[in-house]
């Protein structure tokens, strides 16, 4: 059980993830308005969630020296402050070169600045048991967030007319969001919040390792970034979901905004708390959560390729993708908590989530591309089949790398307890 003080630090937390991310994930709401406004196709929608990737892919590996040392407090609301003002950039309407320049800089201030140190906050705040809820719990408390303000926000759109003055109207409540959390955190948080004891053996570890070649040599956290990647290159394609039910379901326009903000919000909610819980009370290890669900990924997705989409109804369609994003974001909401259950030093927790997201979001830079343009050049049916064909492979690759850091975690544990023997 967390204390009320640590229940205040990890609700601000959740504020903090549930809004920074907005902006980039600008399609979710306004995937069709991005597409005519923006004057965008499919595959430029994917190149500037690719080139976010790049960048933050690059942020991620350079966190991984200065995640254990920044101030948080500073950092983190800089990041947020920024982000809103590259929003309200937004709203100018840049062409396609300017799209991709602010794509560029959101993996500098969503993901560079914020997302480790944001996630050692949340990892401190418990024990190697609780990693699994904290962690659930955490993509719970972000769905909530994510599907208030996104909703907010498709509402200020239909306000201000459902055009072009809405979806500027909408961008800048995202922007105004943002900001005003970045400046609550510059007030509220401290840096000694969410510090926790060290223990003995951490302490004796922290001496005997001090040195950043400690976490690049753990075999146990390249196995964890590894289970990472293949999560998130599945997750990827969740976006062309939206896409899928418009084009070949016919889902009504007015219904595509909704159904994103479900697929990549509201199954947060659903998600977080199935997988931390099942992963900490059920199996007790969010690694072997992580085995099973990939093996479901793949003979899902294998199945989704051989309904007969044509004709079925698009509500089954509908429950179809969201049943399978389900799967996802219980995935999603504990691919980070093995850091805690192999036991990783404190004092290296942070770079071991920058190294974890270095490798682990790699996918973002390639895979909204490459399925955009197989969307692109295959359009109907066959361009979606060959998309869930690859997410299928993803998902076999992540059940091998999973089967093995499964016995790795467990190897460890019998040499600790026949240590403390």
């Amino acid at each position: 059980m967390l204390t009320k003080k640590k229940w205040a630090l990890f609700s601000l937390l959740t504020l903090c993830g549930g809004t920074i991310y907005k902006l980039p994930s600008l399609k979710d709401a306004f995937y069709i308005p991005m597409q005519e406004y923006f004057h965008l196709t499919n595959g430029q929608i994917g190149n500037a969630m690719s080139v976010n990737s790049f960048v933050t892919t690059i942020g991620f590996f350079l966190s991984i020296y200065f995640a254990d040392k920044l101030p948080r407090r500073y950092t983190m609301s800089v990041s947020l402050i920024a982000t809103g003002l590259l929003g309200i950039y937004l709203t100018t309407m840049p062409g396609y070169w300017g799209i991709l320049f602010v794509w560029a800089l959101f993996g500098v201030t969503c993901d560079m600045l914020n997302w480790p140190i944001l996630l050692k906050s949340v990892s401190r705040l418990g024990n190697s048991e609780q990693q699994g809820r904290l962690f659930g719990f955490f993509e719970t408390g972000r769905g909530i967030v994510d599907t208030i303000v996104a909703f907010s926000a498709l509402a200020v759109f239909a306000w201000f007319g459902s055009g072009l003055l809405g979806f500027k109207a909408g961008i800048w409540f995202y922007s105004a969001i943002v900001i005003c959390v970045g400046i609550i955190i510059f007030f509220v948080m401290k840096e000694t919040d969410a510090a926790e004891p060290v223990d003995v053996s951490e302490k004796r570890d922290a001496q005997s390792n001090t040195s950043m070649t400690s976490v690049l040599k753990d075999k146990t956290i390249w196995l964890i970034a590894f289970n990472v990647f293949f999560v998130y290159a599945v997750y990827c394609g969740l976006t062309f979901f939206i896409p899928f039910l418009n084009n070949i379901y016919l889902l009504p326009v007015a219904l595509v905004g909704a159904y994103g903000i479900i697929n990549q919000y509201c199954l947060k909610m659903i998600g977080g708390p199935v997988g931390g819980l099942i992963s900490d009370k059920i199996l007790k290890s969010p690694s072997k959560y992580l085995c099973y669900t990939f093996m479901v990924s793949f003979v899902a997705l294998l199945v989704l390729i051989m309904l007969p989409h044509e004709s079925m109804p698009v509500y089954l369609g509908m429950a179809c993708t969201l049943g399978f994003g389900a799967i996802v974001f219980t995935q999603r909401a504990v691919f980070f908590a093995p850091i805690g259950e192999a036991k990783i030093s404190e004092n290296h927790t942070g770079a071991a989530m920058a190294l974890g997201s270095f490798i682990g979001y790699a996918p973002a830079m390639f895979c909204f591309s490459l399925y955009g343009y197989i969307l692109d050049l295959n359009p109907g049916l066959l361009g979606y089949k060959i998309v869930f064909g690859i997410m299928a492979c993803f998902a076999f690759c992540g059940a091998i790398v999973s089967v093995l850091l499964v016995k790795r975690i467990n190897h460890t544990k019998k040499v600790l307890k026949a240590a403390e023997a």
